[in-house]
């Protein structure tokens, strides 16, 4: 588990990816009738300066302007995130956006797609961000954020099963991508809105050659640390992830990756960030 201000150091040629879901980081102009506080936004702020990440994908991100106006406020307070993307799918509060110090190589935005279910069709709520991030002119990485499908049980399906085909569509354009690059560095990150053990995640991770690693963050003990606080059902579970790549797995410092502790998280979000730690050789 990684501590408050353990990241203030630079490390020369190793660069931090984090995933992080805000909860409602709303303003006014969101439909759903609740804004993020002031003392919820300095909150997460806090915590993104303490892991100073190169590369963070955000979850339940409300309009555009919420996004310029929490950079603008990260870069007031000397954090800086040149580059940035805004994905907003078919939900019309919460939306994914990525922030990162390294520019994108190419980027791809993936919000029409859908499929079919007990005769029904669907779309991809959330949709899928594929970002090809260049660290150095030696070293890039694909990287994929998603949000999978809430647990909140949709009116004409199981949200469990709408969950599983949205992750079989995200697979499928990492299988893409892998079969036309074996050995393509690939990291996949977001909040899946599952369990390790789930088909979610399993159909994520893949079988055989291109099957995924998960970087499985660890707490103090050494036991796989909890994500997620789910206040419905007052439990603690893992639902964000990091996966990655054989190719990624290579250069990856497990040593300076996990759940990010922070005092009084629970300001922030309902959610603590994952981060994973690369060192770009």
């Amino acid at each position: 588990m990684i501590g408050l201000g353990q990241h203030q150091k630079e490390d020369k040629g190793v660069f931090r990816v984090a995933t992080y879901n805000l909860e409602n980081y709303l303003d006014g102009t969101s439909r759903k009738g609740c804004v993020k506080s002031t003392e919820s936004k300095a909150k997460i702020r806090e915590c993104i300066r303490a892991i100073t990440p190169d590369v963070i994908a955000l979850q339940e991100i409300g309009s555009a302007d919420t996004l310029q106006e929490l950079r603008a406020s990260l870069a007031s307070e000397r954090l800086e995130f040149p580059h940035w993307e805004y994905l907003a799918g078919a939900d019309e509060n919460l939306h994914i956006a990525i922030l990162s110090k390294f520019p994108f190589a190419a980027r791809l935005l993936h919000t029409e797609d859908g499929y079919a279910l007990n005769g029904s069709k669907y779309r991809v709520r959330r949709g899928f961000a594929e970002m090809d991030v260049r660290v150095n002119p030696m070293f890039s990485f694909t990287l994929f954020a998603a949000h999978l499908k809430s647990k909140n049980e949709d009116a004409e399906a199981d949200a469990s099963a709408l969950r599983l085909e949205e992750a079989r569509l995200l697979r499928g354009k990492m299988e893409t991508r892998l079969k036309e690059t074996p050995d393509a560095r690939i990291l996949v990150c977001g909040d899946f809105n599952d369990t390790e053990d789930s088909g979610v995640v399993r159909a994520i991770a893949g079988s055989g050659k291109g099957r995924l690693i998960d970087t499985r963050p660890v707490d103090k003990a050494g036991t796989v640390a909890w994500t997620n606080y789910y206040e419905e059902k007052d439990r603690y579970e893992r639902i964000d992830y990091v996966f990655m790549s054989p190719a990624m797995a290579g250069c990856w410092l497990p040593e300076k990756s996990g759940v990010f502790e922070l005092p009084d998280w629970r300001l922030a979000s309902d959610h603590r960030p994952v981060v994973a730690a690369f060192a770009s050789r």
